[in-house]
């Protein structure tokens, strides 16, 4: 089967999914439904192939603007289905499906952006995957900390209808928020040592702002964990961190890519 074949299928998968654990969550049922998480698993399946396709060719790997990000999400789905295994996070679903239908097909039918591809070293591969973990991870923790924010103002607006009967209680919400943020930490502050490690100038001209918007969002995300376990921040200003670090994030990897691969390539 043609991989664009694939890509479309694994697609259409998560749209279904999405549609199904759409009609459980309104029925105010628990947990995943066994159509959903069959789906679903197909879906990654397929998922994966997609993104072995994209990033491997026969002189290496390529991680161009586009075809990486069937690669991105293909993870954010993974740590997603492990921490469930743990935690109610059945409602971040909602987003990822979707976006995961979108990257596959991003993936495969976008236009290549680089022609560079690079063999791999041993410290290369693990500040990279730590790197693409880290991301991961993040990314789950600011769709989470949008539902805290939205439960958090429905609670105090006292509106007890809607998307708050169908989150578990804030306070969970919270906790696994600032789960995620301490796992996320940890791998960006793996990525960002084996970078100085490993790479050969991280503030070289090609590397400095997405270095330092790492750095940055380090520092947020950190900042935040420390202000909750000694100040006792939470809620709001437990959000406000985690979307501005997001951003950082996104700006550090997809806005570098952006101008090294789009902008400065057609200039």
């Amino acid at each position: 089967m043609p991989i664009s074949a694939i890509a479309l299928f694994a697609a259409l998968l998560y749209l279904a999914a999405t549609g199904l654990h759409l009609m459980h969550v309104f029925q105010r049922r628990e947990g995943l439904s066994r159509a959903v998480v069959t789906l679903g698993v197909v879906a990654v399946v397929s998922h994966a192939l997609v993104a072995w396709d994209s990033i491997h060719s026969q002189t290496g790997v390529t991680l161009g603007f586009y075809k990486i990000s069937a690669l991105i999400f293909l993870v954010i789905n993974v740590a997603c289905a492990l921490l469930m295994l743990r935690r109610p996070l059945q409602s971040l679903l909602v987003f990822l499906f979707p976006l995961s239908a979108m990257s596959v097909l991003v993936s495969t039918f976008a236009p290549e952006t680089s022609a560079d591809t690079a063999e791999l070293s041993g410290g290369m591969l693990f500040h990279i995957s730590s790197s693409i973990l880290a991301y991961a991870i993040f990314t789950l923790a600011a769709a989470q900390a949008g539902l805290v924010a939205i439960q958090d103002y429905q609670l105090r607006h006292r509106h007890t209808r809607g998307i708050i009967q169908l989150l578990p209680p804030l306070q969970l919400m919270e906790t696994m928020l600032f789960e995620l943020l301490f796992v996320g930490v940890v791998l960006l502050s793996a990525a960002i040592v084996s970078g100085f490690l490993f790479v050969d100038d991280l503030f070289a001209q090609s590397l400095v702002h997405k270095t330092t918007l790492t750095i940055v969002a380090w520092v947020l995300f950190t900042a935040l964990l420390w202000g909750h376990h000694q100040l006792g921040w939470r809620a709001q200003t437990a959000v406000k961190f985690t979307l501005a670090g997001f951003v950082m994030l996104m700006l550090a990897f997809f806005g570098s890519k952006l101008v090294l691969e789009l902008v400065l390539q057609r200039g």
